[in-house]
């Protein structure tokens, strides 16, 4: 090995001494000038705090209390023409000199004593909305890589987060038109890596515990939060503002690691939670308890996405699911969701269902094997073309015996209780006791294949769902950023009305669901018997269930006796059924804007050789409304029928063709007297029509257009059209 030159050894020594001697000097020179410079940096601080967010920020002092250790005095907070936002007596904090040498800041300790953060929003009037606020200066960031900024926030905030912190009666309140919230931080301490605290809130309510180990500098945060006493920790707050219960015993996370891999930065975490309470009126009607679940959550942020991996790991109790949500910024917003679950004991399946979900389902027993596997893919600049697929297999599964409700008592004689707004109906025995009770050999198969054209016109070949229609209704209810439309099949609706309520929840939903899967896969009950319960037990209008009472209300008939006009009628009215009677006239003839409806599902049925080719309206003109309702229907007002019509909007079958009515006005009181009774509504109402201008008119056709449209639409999703 060839030796340095002492010559080259001297000449960098004497470097380093000089560099040595610079470096000193500079320390001394910033030793005795660190005051101004402290001073100096305030004076900038609050000058842009001022200049882009409009704050008043006031230090009452602020000097040196050690080398590295600044401390502060009666700081304030205010924002311009708002509620003041900060108050804090007094504030110490400490940063670390090494890595401060290479440009980063760290915190070694923070120091905090009798403090006050005030929210509030008032009337739309924020005290906070300067953080929403864009900074003027700001460059089109339209090539901002996310996995860039997701890391340097994610060393930001471990950064800030000091080695040693001691916080005393730092209160957060929060309040706006309807809710507050106080948490009084009593104190908050991280001594030694360890990490705890007492929080109060709304001045005693309860009182929180976070506690766990910190050590922010090797990315490793291992936290638990719970309640004095063994209560749960609650958050009122979010049930008022959102309607969202949410309570626990203990919440858990843990971050094991941080890594920047690939040009994504990737997160690793886990989080657990106990005896887990949730409820939204969107969710179910009662609360749904986990006893026990954990997730390990592993996120990657790309430059223009960020995922849960699918790596992560869902567990509730016996059960584990892979679940993958990816959403993509740029050049379109792509919504990616997939959830796997291997094949897995179908007992343990039904075990982890969590309490107060599926109510019909509670002490089934079961064997055999399930496994699942969901993926949707959605590009929001072509929703119409999205991927969806849903698949629940099964391996020698059987019920060995039901729970609470016996799904097989559908194949011979029970009796049905419908309820309306959770009140029950009187009750009907299904079966031959009943005289409205009619076999499907003696329903008209008109009505059979008109409901079925209408309904579900795969009835008799799917398997419970029609994975187009679902992927439809998924397509329109993301363009209408609301739940529009449901995708229920015949199925599904038997399902519903046998089985379970009419409550709008997803649990409900899922719940309606897995029955549909377990009845149709293990052949609980054959096709052409579930028809038959169908048509036994739907609802034709206000108190009437069946066929049976629906035939012999509307036209003094049996089922058997429907003709083709009937039928189709009788099909309209299905997802509407308690706005049925008003598609009338008084004189007992059918409003004029329900003949596209005839002509599209009669066309329909005779294409497929259900029904005869009849170029004048599918027996439209024949449908005649049985004279003892007529009376009825002609002093009916506007107010009832607008009250029918919103007592069927909690139906979700939302894929059936609807005809949609045009309620008439009830006769005035000079009309009463001067014409206009039941013999003469209708000539008023063509007087009317006359008298109309040709823009109500032109209105009106182009009303009709867009109905039948729809209707066309709705067949189209069904692969009809």
């Amino acid at each position: 090995m060839q030796r340095i030159p002492q010559k080259y050894i001297r000449t960098a020594g004497k470097v380093l001494l000089v560099l040595f001697a610079l470096l000193f000097l500079g320390g001394i020179i910033a030793w005795f000038k660190r005051e101004q410079l402290l001073h100096n940096a305030i004076d900038k601080a609050t000058a842009k705090a001022k200049r882009d967010y409009n704050l008043d920020v006031k230090i009452g002092s602020a000097h040196f209390s050690g080398l590295s250790t600044v401390s502060f005095s009666e700081i304030t907070i205010v924002p311009e023409n708002r509620d003041s936002l900060l108050h804090i007596s007094n504030f110490e904090v400490g940063i670390k000199i090494l890595p401060l040498i290479f440009g980063e800041i760290k915190l070694s300790s923070v120091k905090i004593e009798n403090g006050l953060l005030n929210l509030s929003s008032i009337k739309g009037v924020r005290n906070f909305d300067f953080l929403f606020k864009k900074n003027k200066d700001t460059t089109q960031t339209t090539g901002t890589d996310l996995s860039v900024v997701a890391n340097n926030l994610v060393k930001q905030v471990l950064y800030k987060i000091p080695d040693d912190l001691d916080v005393r009666n730092f209160n957060i309140k929060y309040h706006d038109d309807s809710t507050s919230v106080s948490l009084l931080t009593h104190y908050a301490l991280i001594k030694n890596s360890d990490l705890s605290s007492a929080i109060v809130v709304n001045n005693g309510e309860s009182t929180l515990h976070l506690m766990g180990k910190m050590r922010p500098s090797d990315k490793f945060i291992n936290v638990n939060l719970y309640a004095d006493n063994h209560k749960k920790v609650e958050l009122p707050f979010i049930q008022k503002k959102f309607h969202l219960k949410l309570s626990f015993d203990t919440l858990s996370t843990e971050l094991k690691k941080v890594d920047r891999n690939n040009g994504e930065t990737q997160i690793y975490s886990t989080w657990s939670v106990s005896n887990l309470v949730v409820n939204h009126p969107r969710l179910a009607s009662n609360d749904i308890v986990v006893p026990s679940g954990s997730m390990d959550a592993n996120i990657f942020v790309g430059p223009q996405y960020v995922s849960l991996d699918s790596s992560s790991v869902i567990r509730i109790k016996d059960v584990s699911l892979n679940p993958y949500i990816k959403y993509t910024l740029k050049p379109a917003k792509v919504y990616e969701l997939k959830l796997a679950m291997p094949m897995t004991d179908a007992q343990s399946v039904f075990n982890s269902f969590p309490q107060g979900t599926f109510d019909a389902l509670d002490g089934i027993k079961v064997s055999g094997k399930l496994a699942y596997n969901m993926n949707l893919y959605l590009d929001s600049s072509k929703p119409d073309s999205l991927d969806f697929s849903s698949n629940l297999k099964q391996d020698n599964f059987h019920i060995v015996k039901y729970g609470k409700t016996d799904l097989g008592k559908l194949n011979g004689t029970f009796v049905y209780t419908p309820y309306e707004k959770d009140k029950p109906m009187p009750s009907r025995t299904i079966g031959p006791q009943n005289p409205d009770y009619t076999p499907l050999t003696d329903i008209s198969p008109y009505l059979q294949h008109a409901v079925m054209t209408a309904e579900d016109p795969s009835f008799f070949v799917h398997h419970g769902f029609v994975p187009q229609s679902i992927k439809k209704s998924i397509a329109i209810d993301f363009k209408e950023h609301k739940f529009k439309r449901g995708g229920s099949t015949i199925s599904m609706q038997l399902v519903k009305n046998a089985f379970l309520n009419r409550e709008k929840t997803l649990t409900r939903k899922i719940e309606e669901t897995l029955i549909v899967w377990m009845i149709e896969n293990t052949h609980i009950m054959a096709k052409s018997r579930m028809l038959e319960v169908y048509f036994n037990i739907i609802e034709w209008g206000n108190n009437v269930y069946g066929i049976g009472e629906a035939a012999r209300y509307y036209f003094d008939k049996t089922p058997a006796e429907l003709n083709l006009g009937e039928s189709i009628y009788l099909a309209s009215i299905v997802p509407k059924p308690k706005a049925g009677l008003y598609s009338f006239q008084p004189d007992g003839s059918l409003k004029d804007y329900i003949a596209n409806y005839f002509n599209l599902i009669g066309g329909l049925m005779a294409g497929k050789g259900y029904a005869e080719p009849d170029s004048s309206g599918y027996g439209f003109y024949s449908v005649r409304l049985k004279s003892t309702l007529r009376q009825k229907l002609a002093l009916t007002d506007s107010a009832t029928i607008s009250n029918a019509l919103k007592a069927d909007e909690n139906d979700d079958n939302a894929d059936a063709i609807i005809p949609v009515a045009v309620p008439e006005k009830k006769p005035n009181f000079f009309q009463r007297i001067f014409g206009g009774g039941k013999k003469d509504t209708v000539a008023a109402a063509r007087k009317t029509d006359t008298a109309r201008s040709k823009k109500e008119l032109r209105q009106e056709r182009r009303a009709e257009r867009k109905k039948e449209n729809e209707a066309k639409k709705a067949l189209s999703d069904k692969g009809l059209f």
